[in-house]
This record gives structure tokens, sequence and C-alpha cells, in this order.
């Protein structure tokens, strides 16, 4: 199983000067994937809450500090050579489409086809407000945002006709460095959004889960890409670990390993929430790929 970390991208640990070093040290050490996340706003009276929080702490405070993900993957590309590049998850309603199929393709190129494009629909009404998306279609915007992709992707002259966008046709000379553009990953945990990842994805950005409730979502986009004539064999599972604050290197090598046995393709582990900066992340995480392989 293949094994990644979360770059600095957020809280106290969201400081330019980090993502290079960072990114090269982590390839160094071995890890396989470098991983970002996607927030826009920290709002003082959010209209949700994070999973697992309340309304006195409605979301992890390093939230209020957040940098643009795919600016975060394109300054840890030019730092490395051989390590994947991915998003757990890109918000992608939040986008215009063509903009988006522009700025992934580029990072794609300039990664030589090291990206992962692993997109989600989010859980905040706030965000979706300010940048003039609607929040109740989010699911049916993210379904002809990978016609739209895939067609960009594919497409020599490419043209689209939807609910939500229209695009006249045009020549796309911008090519992806692999054929059929980067591997798409979706997230979510609804039966929805596991059924759309058996329906339209390479695989699934999860999070970890409860062994029983994993393998049942896991089994949901299986069927679902059964019934849709594809090879359910050929999904890729992704687990992200949200490291708590106090665990140590020996903790986290052992969840790790507790996925490799499930059955996992890779998993990552996001340490911004665990200690206060990114040189204290590498450290104990690079200490936590060294038990796990070891062991």
């Amino acid at each position: 199983m293949d094994i990644g970390i979360a770059l600095p991208q957020y809280g106290g640990h969201a400081r330019a000067e980090w993502i290079v070093p960072f990114a090269r040290q982590a390839e160094e050490a071995g890890f396989d994937w470098l991983w970002v996340g996607d927030r826009a706003l920290a709002p003082v009276a959010p209209s949700d809450l994070y999973p697992g929080h309340t309304a006195q702490d409605p979301y992890p405070r390093g939230f209020r500090t957040f940098l643009d993900p795919l600016t975060v993957l394109t300054a840890a590309a030019g730092a490395t050579s051989r390590v994947r590049l991915a998003t757990s998850t890109l918000n992608a309603p939040w986008y215009p489409p063509l903009l988006l199929a522009r700025t992934l393709t580029t990072l794609d190129v300039i990664s030589a086809g090291r990206l992962v494009a692993g997109l989600g629909i989010g859980w905040l009404r706030d965000e979706y407000t300010a940048v003039n998306a609607d929040f109740t279609r989010r699911g049916a915007r993210l379904e002809e945002i990978l016609d739209i992709l895939r067609g960009y992707w594919t497409e020599e002259v490419f043209g689209h006709e939807g609910p939500h966008w229209s695009i006249p046709e045009s020549y796309v000379g911008l090519r992806p460095a692999r054929p059929g553009g980067p591997p798409v990953l979706l997230g979510g945990l609804s039966p929805a959004a596991m059924r759309r990842v058996g329906r339209r994805a390479d695989g699934w950005a999860g999070v970890l889960l409860p062994p029983d409730m994993e393998a049942g979502l896991w089994d949901l986009a299986r069927r679902a890409a059964e019934e849709a004539g594809r090879d359910p064999g050929a999904l890729t599972r992704h687990i992200r670990h949200n490291v708590r604050p106090g665990t140590g290197a020996g903790e986290i090598a052992a969840v790790l390993d507790g996925v490799r046995a499930s059955g996992a393709d890779s998993a990552f582990i996001d340490l911004q929430q665990c200690v206060a900066g990114p040189g204290e992340a590498l450290e104990l995480g690079t200490r936590a790929l060294e038990r796990l392989r070891a062991g």
C-alpha cells in the first residue's frame, strides 16, 4: 500500500516557505503521495457544522487560514520528481469547469502526469453562497463537470451544452500528460456519492471510518460499477487519516497498518491538526512511515 502525507496548507502550517522543502523532504523520506484539501471560508456564524463538531466549536480553528490547493500542488510539483500529487478533495462545483479543466491539465503537464484529481462537493452552504453556486444542485453540477473534464481531456474540438454550463465548440490544444487525462477520484460518504464513484470515477477519496462502515460504502461503489458495465476491480481506494493531537508515531503506524489490511490502495496522514508546525509534522510522519515499513 502506498503512503502519503498532507502538504502544509492550513492553520499554523500555512507557511509558504515550507511548501517546497516539505515536499522535497517528504519525497526523500519515501512518501508516495502528497495531498492537499480545499476550504474557501471560515464563517463567523456558519450555516453548517464540520462533522463531529458543535455549535460552540463549529469547525477546526485552522480553517481560518487556508492556502489555495492547486497553487500549493504546483509548488510541490516543481520540487519533486516521483511522488504523486492529489487533492482530497477539491470542491469542484465552486469552479467554472472550463477554467478548472485548464488548471488541472496545466498542473498535470507541469508534473509530467503525476496529478490525481480528487473531487468532491463539500458540506458548507456558506461557501456555495460566496461563489454564487447552488448548494442544492451540487451533485448534479459535479456530474456535469465530470462530463466537461472528460471532453476537454479527450477531444481536440470540444463543446458542451448542459443545464449549468454552455461551452461553444473550440479547439483544445492543451493535452494532458497521459491519454484520457489524470485519474479522477470522488469523495463522499453518502450512498449517492458512493454510487457516483462506481459509475464515474477511477476510485474513492475516502476517510478513515469504522471497518464495517467503510466496507459497506465500498461495496456500494463496487456494485454501482458492475451495474454500469464497469470493472469493479479497477476501482482504487485512498483513505485519509486526520491525526489527532497527542498521537504518537507508533499509533499512526498501527492505524495505517489496519488500512493496509483492509485492502486499500493508499492512505495518507494529515498532521496539521496534530502538531504545531510543518517541521514537526514531517518528523512525526517520517517516523510513522519508518515504523510501518519496518513492521
